[in-house]
């Protein structure tokens, strides 16, 4: 009888219960990915991770960061007096200045509102874009547009991109993680940190971080269902894996397939490394102070931002936090940045909640060392009119042509501001800018050519910033 030689694959599989062939198929899958990754780095990375605070709604850019004192000399003056244009969801009423006083900080002597004192004292850590803008005053397609560049669901999103580009750092923990708000998902939901046509795998995992919840859900079995146990759980997984080789087997080049089989393999370890990251009783109570923990109203959002640097601190790609959900009708207050109403009421809230766990996150960030090496975004879909809508001199409609983002950390010059908008803060005019650039600027502070990282699908080299976009080169050390 001729004896048969077992190869790597076979001996690992044979050994350790498998364990030892789940581990290379891991390795192999990784292997497989960094094969198909493209040569899109060309200098030298400023960061090596990014969190990005996603503010849902529409933050009124005249109300928080956009000084315009032209807007208060004009204050209750006729913002259209021709009766020519037509806002989002009104028309114009009066003009409408800041809800709250302006002033000058830090060396730089930028300017912030009112709205945000723990901010301002770190001014002169931020790069400001004033010019921001966007192609849609829609929620959910504005929403895609910062987030994948394309009003049109179904585009991989930014973090999808950067882990394609960049893979992982931390094999125990996913690349790519976001806690939404604990109100809810964000106008669009999870289609938000999809992966769209790149493969499944650098699609996002949605992490719940209230803390009397599952990090992630279905991780565990049921406490009060004893069927599981450590070795059952071992074995199931095997038996698992054995059907998932067999069914993959037959379906060569099935991403979704690979990504499932990931995942759970990904899950399996999880089990270890999810609880300990979300576990922040070893914390001290300095640390739970500066982000607010124990305060009803910043606590939630401190605690995203509390979790979204123990995660970068292992070793996470890109971590993207939500500060607002989805938009609904106001109850006491709005869910999210969305204040067609009342901005003092929405924006007095959300502005306290984003000061506490923002400027908390910058602070402990750059105690622990890691602020030069992590790029901070924070943005919103689009922002707000400088009129009062309609006859309600206290709220604002939407505004796709004006609105503001920050960054810093990670390679950013801070204490500038780039673009700006009229002496009304109405439309962006000086160095317009969409998210097309925002992107651009980020990729390339990760070491990446933006027009480089591509992916063919549909006939078409896609990129992260379609056809367009510029690296902001102002805002860079």
């Amino acid at each position: 009888m001729k004896r048969r030689t077992l190869n790597r694959r076979e001996l690992l599989r044979c050994s350790a219960g498998g364990i030892g062939w789940v581990a290379a198929q891991a390795m192999l899958r990784q292997d497989a990915c960094a094969a198909h990754q493209p040569s899109a780095m060309d200098h030298v990375a400023k960061a090596k991770a990014v969190i990005q605070i996603f503010c849902p709604g529409g933050m009124s850019q005249v109300d928080t960061f956009d000084h315009k004192p032209e807007l208060a000399k004009r204050a209750g003056k006729p913002f259209d007096p021709d009766g020519e244009l037509q806002f989002f969801a009104s028309k114009p009423g009066n003009c409408q200045p800041s809800h709250w006083p302006f002033r000058q900080h830090g060396e730089s002597g930028l300017w912030l509102s009112d709205l945000f004192p723990k901010l301002a004292q770190r001014v002169d850590d931020l790069a400001f874009i004033y010019s921001m803008h966007s192609k849609t005053a829609l929620h959910g397609p504005a929403c895609f547009m910062m987030n994948t560049v394309f009003t049109l669901p179904g585009f991989p999103s930014m973090g999808s991109w950067v882990t394609y580009g960049l893979g992982s750092e931390n094999e125990e923990l996913p690349a790519f993680v976001v806690p939404p708000d604990p109100r809810g998902l964000p106008p669009g939901g999870i289609i938000n940190w999809g992966a769209g046509f790149l493969p499944a795998v650098h699609q996002a995992t949605t992490l719940d971080s209230r803390a009397d919840r599952q990090p992630i859900s279905d991780l565990f079995p049921p406490e009060d269902f004893a069927g599981v146990t450590g070795n059952s759980d071992r074995a199931g997984l095997e038996f698992l894996r054995q059907l998932n080789q067999q069914h993959l087997a037959e379906r060569r080049g099935n991403t979704d397939l690979e990504a499932r089989m990931a995942a759970y393999e990904l899950a399996a370890r999880l089990q270890l490394s999810a609880p300990e990251v979300t576990n922040i009783d070893d914390e001290t109570e300095a640390t739970s102070q500066l982000y607010g923990l124990k305060d009803d109203d910043t606590g939630p959002f401190g605690r995203q931002c509390l979790l979204a640097r123990r995660l970068v601190e292992r070793g996470v790609r890109f971590a993207q936090l939500y500060c607002g959900a989805e938009n609904t009708t106001a109850k006491e207050i709005r869910p999210n940045w969305d204040s067609h109403e009342d901005v003092v009421r929405d924006h007095g809230y959300w502005g306290r909640v984003l000061d506490t766990g923002a400027s908390a996150l910058l602070e402990d960030l750059q105690q622990r060392g890691l602020l030069e090496e992590t790029l901070v975004i924070c943005t919103t879909e689009f922002g707000r009119q400088p009129a009062a809508q309609g006859q309600r001199a206290s709220g604002r409609d939407h505004n796709a042509g004006a609105f503001t983002a920050w960054l810093a950390g990670g390679g950013i010059k801070g204490g500038v501001g780039y673009g700006a908008t009229d002496e009304l803060g109405f439309k962006a005019v000086e160095n317009p800018s969409y998210s097309y650039d925002l992107h651009a600027t980020a990729l390339h502070l990760l070491g990446i050519d933006h027009s480089k990282l591509t992916f063919y699908h549909n006939g078409i080299e896609r990129r992260l910033t379609d056809v367009h976009g510029h690296v902001i080169r102002e805002i860079i050390t």
